[in-house]
């Protein structure tokens, strides 16, 4: 796929994803009000939508039509904005700007980010269930898919481990099996969301796509800490140096600036090559994958 195709699918399924979500976000003028108009201030503020763009090439790449990825790919999203809402608050990792606006407690007030967290939460699974057009064993699926991504096995997990590791020395491989489950698991998820809702369960293709999906997490992520070094909060939506500035192992920091974009590299070569051994056209994805590695936001 070429740079403008790359550019055209960008463009198109962020703008389909934002419309959608804002299609089906409870409206602004249903009560309780703040907490609706908190919630679309979370989800609505911009973003770099990846995941939910990982759902429709997914999901496309086995054939489905992108009407029907619409639900798991907002599902997805709305589980990563509220983790994005307490990840920032106080407690967590104390940050005043996402995506280059306050974040929503410092834009509100704590206890309504708490609660837009819990609702956006709650919100996901509700709206995957409402699909009527979807078989219930589809719908099964990709419900207990995304709360294994979302819970103790996997992003919450992943966070709980990175804030016990804070202020203290880490390893490579601890880093690595907190990036795994904290990033990693709902990119995993984002992938096989896709592949559920057209309906394939070949464990083989399924392991090799899960395979896939762990090593453009570990890219994705090197990719955020490299960033932290080198980006700018115009571009990246927040200050420079915020993770080590919140006392977080980073790679560059245990591996040095040079040997973390090597590690990056390696990451990505390894998804690449599981992505051509799949029998589908997986010219989307491969694309989409090249872009997560090399954009600057």
């Amino acid at each position: 796929m070429n740079n403008t195709k790359l550019n055209q699918f960008l463009a198109q399924g962020q703008q389909r994803i934002n419309r959608y979500l804002e299609q089906q976000l409870p409206p602004l003028s249903n009560a309780p009000e703040r907490l609706h108009r908190a919630m679309h201030y979370a989800v609505l503020n911009g973003g770099k939508r990846l995941r939910p763009l990982l759902v429709y090439a997914s999901g496309t790449a086995f054939g489905r039509k992108l009407e029907t990825l619409d639900a798991p790919a907002a599902a997805v999203e709305l589980i990563h904005c509220y983790s994005l809402v307490h990840d920032d608050l106080p407690a967590m990792d104390d940050d005043d700007l996402r995506r280059g606006k306050p974040t929503c407690h410092k834009a509100f007030n704590e206890a309504t980010a708490i609660l837009v967290g819990d609702a956006l939460q709650s919100f996901a699974f509700e709206h995957l269930c409402n699909q009527s057009e979807l078989p219930e064993n589809i719908k099964l699926r990709m419900i207990k898919t995304l709360a294994i991504a979302s819970g103790s096995q996997g992003m919450a997990g992943g966070q709980d481990l990175d804030l016990a590791a804070e202020n203290k020395a880490c390893e490579l491989t601890q880093l690595e099996t907190i990036h795994r489950l904290k990033t990693g698991a709902l990119i995993q998820a984002s992938i096989q969301l896709g592949a559920i809702a057209a309906g394939y369960d070949d464990h083989t293709t399924l392991s090799q796509l899960k395979k896939f999906a762990e090593y453009i997490g570990l890219a994705f992520q090197i990719h955020d800490d490299i960033l932290d070094v080198e980006g700018d909060a115009e571009t990246i939506g927040k200050m420079p140096g915020a993770d080590v500035a919140n006392h977080k192992a980073t790679y560059p920091a245990i591996m040095g600036i040079t040997e973390a974009k090597d590690h990056r590299q390696k990451c990505y070569n390894d998804a690449m090559l599981i992505l051509k051994e799949l029998p589908l056209d997986t010219s989307q994805l491969s694309a989409l994958c090249e872009h997560i590695v090399q954009r600057n936001f």
